[in-house]
């Protein structure tokens, strides 16, 4: 018994103190059983020194894992963590400073991204929802980002800035109603998902498609409504003002002179001396004429920069606000006749539009021959309504009879590439089977 204790002791290891073997007295192994293991395997057990645990071998050898000061230590981490991640009211401030560090790239990536959805094979015959949603997902990205760069240049310090008449007209009525801005919102969100909507509607059947197409356009014929009146009866433009790039500090002295100036920054790439190759006298480069020119063009105030924003668009009033009414209710009339036409063929629905949007820009033709001069901006904005009646060919019986046939002799032609031919073909099922896919309001 006493040789077992030695045995035993000498075995302990001597970094746990605290852990105490004791064995059973071991019987004597007999010579005529070969298989009796048990005290040898209790002998071997007892042995071995017990394993540290994975936290004791990651520590420094001397430190134990069990002492009060590591793990009051191993308490506080996820204090620490806590403490140093930012809370979740804070996400939003973070993320405006970050668009508002990095506008150039964050544009850039929206409009990649935006561009991609219109590219990516089977968009809309696969996952038309999907993709529409990624869409709509980025283009209310760009409003909100939009409003944080219009707010961090309203509070940069007095900058010289010539912002073009519609921005200037624009900038004004969201500054001065806070009615203007909101409708102006509901009325941008309710573009940039309507198609959406109609892509979810029509799951559930083409009754309810258009209950919500016509329910759309209602809305937004009535927003434009309500910003005719709040403008005092001036026609309606895009509600909102476009993205301001934030200018950025100047490096040097050159450029707190001059700014950004395309002029001044093409005079320091050229040579600034030229050498005579005979007698190696030196002259000054001089700049082209046509730099020249469009430098001192660029600082050229004109009337619209310097009237009040509010002559911008003129008030209207008699055939002139009538003509503005036909052309905000058009949509909606031509929502109602469409979806309660059966027949896709038929040319009622179709002429009908047509003719109360040329009715309209016919009545705007009597106030110009009545002596009321239009301004700028109202003629860009008549302009750009003349444009978007190209649109016209993509819908209704015009597409059904005429531009359906057309695009697909295209996209079977052999010449075609397969690639633009694939895409070409995805948007004519768009534009056949969804309202909005060519709508210009």
């Amino acid at each position: 018994m006493a040789t077992t204790d030695l045995y035993d002791s000498a075995l302990a290891p001597t970094a746990s103190p605290s852990i105490s073997v004791s064995l059973p007295p071991t019987p004597p192994r007999s010579t005529s059983d070969p298989t009796d293991t048990h005290a040898s395997e209790s002998v071997y057990t007892a042995s071995q020194p017990p394993q540290p645990s994975v936290m004791q071998s990651q520590l420094p050898e001397g430190v134990d894992a069990n002492s009060p000061s590591i793990l009051s230590m191993l308490k506080s981490v996820p204090n620490h963590l806590h403490a140093n991640l930012p809370m979740p009211h804070e996400w939003p401030s973070l993320y405006s400073g970050f668009v508002l560090k990095n506008a150039s790239s964050v544009a850039q990536i929206e409009s990649a991204l935006r561009s991609l959805t219109y590219i990516i094979p089977g968009r809309f015959r696969d996952a038309e929802i999907a993709s529409e949603s990624l869409h709509s997902s980025i283009q209310l990205l760009s409003l909100y980002h939009d409003s944080l760069l219009a707010r961090a240049v309203a509070r940069l310090p007095g900058m010289p800035r010539v912002d073009n008449p519609h921005t200037r007209y624009t900038k004004y009525w969201t500054g001065k109603s806070k009615v203007y801005t909101r409708v102006a919102l509901v009325l941008q969100c309710a573009q940039y998902t309507e198609l959406l909507w109609e892509m979810t509607a029509k799951r559930r059947g083409e009754k309810v498609r258009w209950r919500v197409v016509v329910l759309i356009e209602a809305l937004k014929a009535f927003c434009r409504l309500l910003l005719l009146r709040i403008t005092g009866g001036r026609m309606v433009v895009p509600p909102l003002p476009d993205r301001e790039p934030i200018p950025e500090e100047p490096t040097d002295d050159n450029e707190l002179e001059y700014g950004e100036d395309e002029f001044f920054v093409k005079e320091e790439k050229k040579p600034k001396e030229w050498s005579m190759p005979r007698t190696g006298l030196t002259l000054p480069a001089l700049p082209s004429p046509s730099d020249i020119s469009s430098f001192l063009m660029r600082k050229v105030l004109t009337a619209d920069d310097i009237k009040p924003a509010t002559t911008l668009l003129s008030r209207i009033s008699g055939t002139a606000h009538l003509a503005e009414v036909l052309h905000i209710l058009r949509p909606v009339l031509y929502a109602i006749a469409m979806s309660r036409n059966k027949d896709k063929k038929s040319w009622r629905p179709w002429l009908f539009a047509i003719a109360i949007e040329l009715s309209a820009r016919q009545l705007r033709a009597e106030r110009g021959r009545n002596g009321t001069r239009e301004t700028a901006l109202e003629k860009e904005e008549w302009n750009r309504r003349g444009r978007a009646m190209g649109w016209w060919t993509l819908r209704g019986a015009f597409y059904e009879n005429v531009t359906k046939g057309w695009v697909q002799s295209l996209v079977g032609a052999k010449y075609m590439p397969g690639l633009v031919g694939g895409i070409l073909e995805d948007y004519a099922f768009l534009w056949e089977e969804y309202h909005f896919a060519s709508d210009d309001m």
